[in-house]
């Protein structure tokens, strides 16, 4: 059986996700933070990819992967304006 590129990005996906979603239910990452949703969303980019690349491409399994991605684009974006918000109002306090 000979692997080519996107089924590494595949598989590697799959373990992205799989543990960030261990490392979360293990209180090791936060659901809010910017590794774990990073890896949900590096790890969805590997799936769509091999989905893409592959012998025949899965519509509902594709369409999950695009939703993961943009969801946790939206978590990355919304917890980077938290930050940064919270970070503003510590500078308002301290001044």
């Amino acid at each position: 059986m000979t692997f080519l590129w996107h089924d590494w990005a595949g598989y590697v996906g799959v373990v992205l996700v799989l543990l960030a979603f261990l490392l979360l239910q293990a209180r090791k990452l936060h659901g809010n933070g910017l590794l774990y949703q990073l890896m949900n969303v590096l790890g969805a980019l590997g799936v769509a990819l091999s989905l893409v690349f592959g012998v025949a491409m899965n519509w509902p399994a594709f369409l999950m992967q695009v939703a993961w991605i943009v969801i946790g684009l939206f978590g990355i974006v919304h917890s980077t304006r938290a930050r940064r918000e919270a970070r503003e109002l510590g500078d308002k306090f301290t001044s």
